[in-house]
């Protein structure tokens, strides 16, 4: 039996549809997780959610503690993430509210706590990482939207900044170049780490704008926010239909 739990981001900072939700106080040898678990089910079947910013969306992208939100999430058995993230989109096909599930990675941020296995005494560890995603997970996501009528995007590749700040119309230029569709901030170390601990791991991505540049308007976050709006149902609605194959 699978567990599934699910990393919320930016437009998904609470999970309203856990029936009897619990919460839970984690600590672990990196510190704590971003917010305390919250253990309950959908359609039957358990499933923990973690606020990626914290209860109140207060912890920028480069000050995530990630190592202590997945190994709080190992410590109680999680077998499957589900990573919730909001992204600028690149790519023509990508318009804002569209939901992808990426299939590649490039990391460009620097400075974070990116493995389980540093300092003292640790054992230098190479995991392979040639697929960052889980292409079974990846799969049963998108048979889950067909099951809920949602058309999104299979595959792709996700550029993971530092933030906090948006991009500049340059930096989405050469991002381009070097193959990204979208354009997030907290996609790394987070899969990576996932990877370390043995759990499969895959994204739901939701374009919540045009990424800089690739549109004549300015980005605006009314404007991210009503994409996100929009664009977190149908997520919502995915993962009901997702928790049974898992589950």
């Amino acid at each position: 039996m699978g567990f599934l739990a699910i990393i919320g981001g930016s437009g998904l900072n609470r999970f309203a549809a856990l029936e009897s939700p619990v919460r839970q106080s984690v600590e672990t040898e990196f510190g704590g997780p971003s917010a305390p678990l919250v253990v309950g089910k959908l359609q039957g079947h358990k499933v923990v959610f973690l606020a990626r910013h914290g209860d109140g969306h207060s912890i920028a992208p480069h000050q995530i503690n990630y190592r202590a939100n997945i190994r709080a999430l190992q410590s109680v058995g999680v077998t499957h993430i589900v990573s919730v993230a909001a992204v600028g989109a690149i790519s023509s096909h990508l318009p804002p509210a569209k939901i992808a599930v990426p299939e590649q990675l490039i990391d460009y941020t620097h400075g974070r706590k990116s493995t389980f296995y540093e300092g003292s005494g640790s054992e230098v560890k190479h995991i392979d990482f040639s697929w960052p995603y889980s292409r079974i997970l990846a799969s049963m996501i998108e048979r889950a939207a067909g099951l809920s009528g949602l058309k999104i995007v299979s595959g792709g590749t996700y550029g993971c900044t530092q933030g906090p700040r948006l991009e500049t119309a340059a930096e989405i230029l050469r991002m381009e170049r070097d193959g990204c569709d979208m354009v997030g901030m907290t996609g790394m170390p987070e899969a990576a780490l996932a990877r370390e601990a043995g759990i499969d791991y895959a994204c739901c991505a939701v374009m919540a704008n045009w990424a800089a540049g690739k549109s004549s308007s300015e980005i605006t976050m009314q404007e991210i926010e009503a994409n996100l709006s929009k664009g977190m149902g149908g997520v919502a609605n995915l993962l009901g239909s997702l928790v049974g194959m898992i589950g």
